[in-house]
Parts: structure tokens; sequence; C-alpha cells
């Protein structure tokens, strides 16, 4: 039998009638239960939470404390997460306890910016009506925070709202994923045992479609959005006078440059492509290599596919396991049929096994109007396609709707500075693929690939307010 987990409001448990199941993507079997909340439940969530916006924030110190707190012991426990994370989702346990890991990092990025973080002052006798006045901006919290995590990541996207919100003094009513919403659980009651005060952080699984009564809720000053573009500027569309923080998709793209190291390029276009069976929105998914080098790396990558290991996400060995539904694999396998219906050629990849384990999948040919490369396919595939000059390259890259990350190999520092110029994306990095990220770094993009940054430092400045303080001497 499962274990049962409850849903937290206000420091105390929530038990309700109905439930959310949530399987193993790989087995099928039943790893957990936790309650599902109603609309009504996520009115007492956000009343009080702004009970606790009202009171006021504990002081910045005491933030930071907590969140030192939170990482000892998260680092304690992070071989307790790491199974949780890889249980429900599928997350191969090898990357799941690289994600734990990571998650300490978010916190202790919290913590840190709890302490640094600071107003302006203003140079008030810059003008002639100003003399003899002090002017200075304070940060404040901007209220209640939803928060909408999703399931590939469901701690360290998680951590991502939860370790800023405390850090900047916001209460935040957390709706974790449906298909992953343990780990975040698990999460929230370590935040209260390191001493987080009670209503601070209420988390409160429920249906996407309840979830909604958040976004137009009169007491939710803030959302933050982590998903896919449809939903995301659905949410921004029904909250205009909302601040709405949306971290969206990418089809993420890398140029290979004939000056490259291919085998540095093979090796990470490898690992950032099929890391989670590429359900990430920075996986590897569109390849543009010169065509002077394109076989021989097409050859690399080949090899380097075939080699992957494909199974069960419980074994230390497996590489690549299921996406987390049936019906999200039988939906990437049929963009590989049409794609090679539309002149795609299937390198190694592309058949099913058991449930919803799809081969990781290497593609040649790939142009610019087939799904599998002008939508973000969010599984195990990658499409390579050859191009003549690095004009050609950039141009191919920024045709498209999104603009998160774009990953650029080459060894000729010219090159590398005109892709840094011309790269129309949130992010450009030379010599490494979109799919890396540190936890620190001012992570987002533009186009449907989202309107904010993440990273604690700058979360922390889209959930406060500028209020300005003028003094006559």
């Amino acid at each position: 039998m499962s274990d049962f987990t409850p849903a937290l409001i206000d420091g105390q448990d929530l038990v309700t009638g109905d439930s959310i199941l949530v399987h193993s993507p790989y087995s099928g079997d039943l790893v957990g239960e936790v309650t599902a909340c109603s609309a009504e439940h996520l009115d007492q969530a956000i009343a009080v939470a702004g009970r606790r916006h009202a009171e006021g924030a504990l002081p910045a110190f005491e933030r930071a404390e907590i969140l030192d707190r939170i990482a000892a012991a998260m680092l304690e426990q992070s071989e307790e997460f790491a199974q949780s994370i890889s249980a429900e989702s599928a997350k191969p346990i090898a990357t799941a306890r690289v994600e734990a890991v990571r998650a300490v990092d978010t916190i202790r990025f919290s913590a840190a910016a709890a302490r640094t973080f600071t107003g302006e002052m203003v140079a008030m006798d810059a003008s002639a009506a100003g003399v003899g006045k002090l002017g200075y901006v304070k940060r404040v919290p901007i209220g209640v925070v939803a928060g909408i995590s999703p399931f590939n990541f469901p701690l360290n996207l998680v951590c991502h709202k939860i370790a800023p919100a405390l850090a900047a003094g916001v209460p935040m009513v957390l709706k974790p994923a449906s298909a992953t919403p343990l780990t975040a659980l698990k999460i929230a009651r370590l935040f209260e045992a390191c001493g987080l005060p009670p209503g601070w952080l209420n988390v409160v699984p429920c249906a996407g479609s309840v979830a909604n009564h958040m976004v137009e809720h009169e007491g939710v000053a803030m959302i933050t959005f982590t998903g896919s573009p449809e939903v995301g500027w659905g949410i921004r569309a029904r909250a205009p006078k909302k601040r709405v923080g949306l971290e969206l998709g990418n089809n993420a793209p890398v140029i290979v440059e004939p000056d490259a190291d291919l085998e540095v390029a093979a090796s990470k276009i490898l690992a950032g492509g099929f890391a989670f069976s590429g359900q990430t929105c920075i996986s590897v998914q569109r390849v543009y290599v010169h065509a002077k080098v394109h076989n021989e790396l097409l050859g690399m990558l080949e090899q380097k596919v075939a080699a992957l290991q494909v199974g069960d996400p419980a074994d230390p060995t497996t590489q690549v396991s299921a996406l987390i539904q049936q019906s999200e694999t039988e939906r990437v396998a049929g963009w590989i049929d049409e794609a090679q219906g539309d002149g795609a050629r299937v390198v190694v990849g592309g058949g099913r096994r058991e449930r919803s384990v799809l081969e990781p999948t290497l593609l040649d040919r790939v142009t610019p109007g087939m799904r599998i490369s002008n939508t973000e396919v969010f599984g195990p595939v990658i499409g390579v396609a050859a191009y003549d000059t690095f004009d050609q390259a950039v141009d191919l890259v920024n045709d498209s709707r999104y603009g998160l990350q774009a990953g650029v190999f080459t060894a000729d520092i010219t090159t590398a500075l005109q892709a840094a110029d011309r790269i129309d994306f949130g992010g450009v990095l030379i010599n490494e693929v979109p799919a890396f990220r540190t936890d620190q770094q001012p992570y987002g993009g533009m186009r449907d690939s989202g309107n904010t940054r993440e990273g604690p430092a700058y979360a922390i400045e889209e959930m406060t307010e500028r209020k300005l303080i003028i003094i006559q001497g």
C-alpha cells in the first residue's frame, strides 16, 4: 500500500475526501497518494498567506538563517529526496541525485540573497527641487505569491520558487505538478521543520482546472509559473493586473562550426539532449552542423546515442527512462514518424520499449517546417541539419517562436562574439550546450519562452516592489 501525504495549509495537515494518485511513469506502480484540494482550500491558503503578509516578514537575518538550516538538512537527506524524485518522475536515479545537490545550491544562493538584497539611493539634489531632501528606495514584499511548478524538476524548480520567496519575505501558495507532488510536500515540511513559521508556505495539490482559481483571485499579487507557453500566456491574459512571471518552453538550438572540437561538442550534445529523456525546456533539440563536418559529427553522435543505457530509473547505470505519461510517448513517436514522412532520416533509435519508454532518437535532414524542429518536443530526440555559412546558421537558430538558451561551438573568438551579439535568445553559451544552467544565473527567455528571469537574486526582484521614501531635511 502506498503512503498518503496530506496537503499543508497554515502549518496543518489537510486531508479532504479526494486524492491524487501518483504512479511511476516507468512501471505504472502506485508510489504515493496526496490530498486533492478544492477552490475552497485555495481560498483558505490564500487567506492565511495574506494574513502573514499583513503581519510583516521576519527580519532578513532570520530568513537567511532558516534557509541555511534548510540547505544543511537537505544535504543530509539528499538521497531521500533523490529517491523521491526518481520514484514519481522516472528520472534516472543518477540524474535525480544531481538535482538534489543542485537544490541545495538554490537554497544557499537564496540565503545569500536574503542577506544582501537592498534598495537604492536616489540623488535628490541632482535637481534643484530635491536639494535638502533624502531619497531612497526600499524593496518590499509584493504580497501573496502563487507558485505553479512543473513535473520535470520536482525538487529544484520548486526550490527556485519557494526559497527566493522566503528570502524576499513573501508568503507563497504552491500548486505542485499533479504528476509529481510528493517531493514538493516533502520539501515544504522540511522548511517548517527548519523554523519557517506556519502559513508562509502552503502547498495545495490540485487539478489544473482548480488552480485556475488562483489566477484571478484578488488575494494573489503575483503568479510564478513554469510550464508550457500555451498555459503560461493564458495565465498572463487572465491576470492583467497581477505580476506574472513565466518560465516556458524552448526548442534549444546548437551551432557547430568546422573549427570546433567535435568530440567535446558531441559529448555535450548527447548529455544536453537526452538527460531525463529530453524532458527539460533547454534540452538540445536542433543541431546545425557545418557541411564540412556534418558527417563526422553525425557519426560520433550515432555511436554515442546507440550506447545510451535505457531502462529502469532505479538502476544507477540507466541514462534514459520513461516519459512522464504514455500519451507523451505516443505524441513524440508520432512526431518522429511525421518527420520521416517529410524527409528526415532516423539515424538511430525511434523505437518503443515497455510502457512509456521511447528509445533515444537521432534524426538527420531535419528541416524548419517539421514539428520535431519548430515546436518543443520534450522528449529524447535530437534533429540534425547541415548549413554552409555561419550567417545561415544564425538565421536558422533565430527562426523560432522560442528564445530561451542557445549554444555555439567554435574555436574562433570573433565567431563567438558575433554569436553572442546576433543570436536573439535569453542566454547564449559558447562551447557549451543550452542545457547548461547554474542556479545563480539569470535564467529566462523571450518570445514564447517567457518574460522573467529566475535565479534567487533575480527572482527576489520579481517578488518585491519598489517603495520610494523622501525625507525633508
